[in-house]
């Protein structure tokens, strides 16, 4: 073996390790206190003002990401789930569950603007781009609420056929959420508020969190059985079976670096994912908290936000709650916060 060949492999193995070095150093950089009562859900980050939207209990706190301090909330809600954002930069909507609305708010002052019915236990919500609507996900009533923004009203409820989970929005008028109870996906046409597709996620079961590749159109939904499941979005082909930790609840997907992301409750653990590459394998297992279950990705800096609290006893099962959560220390709340 000539020079020049031994210094092109010294070379390609020095990039091959730099990339797996780089590719695996994510790690709990912070940890934020929040405090409060009860229980959380899903998060929302706003990169471009460095703010996190936390739904916890009847309110949602936002976090100020540059110094880790609470800014404020939107209080007076029953049991807040999600967040989304208008792109006006000026207004916000919360999915009340218990409240069965669509709360509006001023992002300035966190101000409530208007209070819209919407359908039972709205649950994941998302702000759909092309044709300026809200999408509110009814866990119970197993339908969805499509808000207009111009008018603040529901102008459409659209039937499905089992219980709603988390959604994204390809930005370009197509809407896609899990069904839990189902093991599908369904795509529908924002413009036409109408299915246009329901896929079959075989090998994964109870779909949650959802995260979106709008350059490679792939859509990661997480499930039970330690499983993420990435699908093509435009034939509904499922492309494979990543493997994930325990319990996850929330995915994520960072375009710039093209790794996947899945939090998982019940091991306290943040899977990373290498999405660009075939079978889709685990570049590292991150050890977070227990209880962390759902996150929020940064693209602007690539980090991860995840919430958190202290536990304390699990309550009977009854057959209203057959699977009880475990209570909530009081002030435990927190943000815990993964860099790359």
């Amino acid at each position: 073996m000539g020079i020049y060949q031994r210094v092109v492999i010294a070379a390609a193995l020095s990039l091959t390790f730099a990339g797996a070095s780089a590719a695996q150093n994510y790690h709990v950089s912070n940890q934020w206190k929040v405090g409060g009562q009860g229980g959380w859900d899903y998060l929302l980050s706003d990169d471009a003002a460095h703010r996190l939207y936390i739904a916890h209990n009847s309110r949602v706190e936002v976090v100020d990401t540059k110094t880790g301090k609470l800014l404020g909330a939107v209080t007076g809600l029953k049991s807040t789930h999600g967040v989304a954002l208008n792109p006006d930069g000026k207004t916000g909507y919360i999915s009340d569950g218990a409240g069965n609305s669509i709360v509006i708010f001023n992002r300035a002052d966190f101000s409530v603007v208007a209070t819209v019915p919407a359908g039972t236990n709205p649950d994941a919500i998302a702000f759909e781009p092309a044709t300026k609507t809200v999408w509110a996900f009814n866990g119970r009533s197993n339908n969805i609420s499509v808000l207009d923004t111009a008018s603040n009203s529901v102008v459409a409820t659209l039937p499905v056929p089992g219980k709603p989970e988390f959604s994204q929005v390809d930005e370009h008028g197509a809407v896609f959420v899990n069904i839990e109870d189902k093991n599908e996906i369904m795509k529908f046409d924002a413009a036409g508020r109408k299915p246009v597709a329901t896929w079959p996620l075989p090998g994964c079961e109870s779909p949650s969190g959802m995260a979106i590749d709008r350059a490679k159109h792939r859509l990661f939904s997480v499930c039970d059985g330690s499983k993420m499941a990435v699908v093509d979005y435009d034939s509904g082909k499922l492309l494979g079976l990543a493997s994930i930790g325990k319990s996850p609840d929330a995915a994520g997907f960072d375009p710039k670096r093209g790794f996947a992301f899945s939090s998982n409750g019940g091991d306290g653990t943040l899977t990373v994912i290498d999405a660009g590459k075939s079978g889709f394998p685990v570049l590292q297992t991150v050890k977070t908290a227990k209880g962390a279950r759902t996150m929020a990705l940064d693209e602007a800096t690539g980090r991860i936000y995840l919430v958190t609290a202290q536990f304390g006893d699990t309550p009977a099962a009854t057959a209203a709650m057959p699977h009880p959560r475990p209570s909530v220390a009081p002030d435990s709340f927190e943000v815990v916060v993964v860099e790359p």
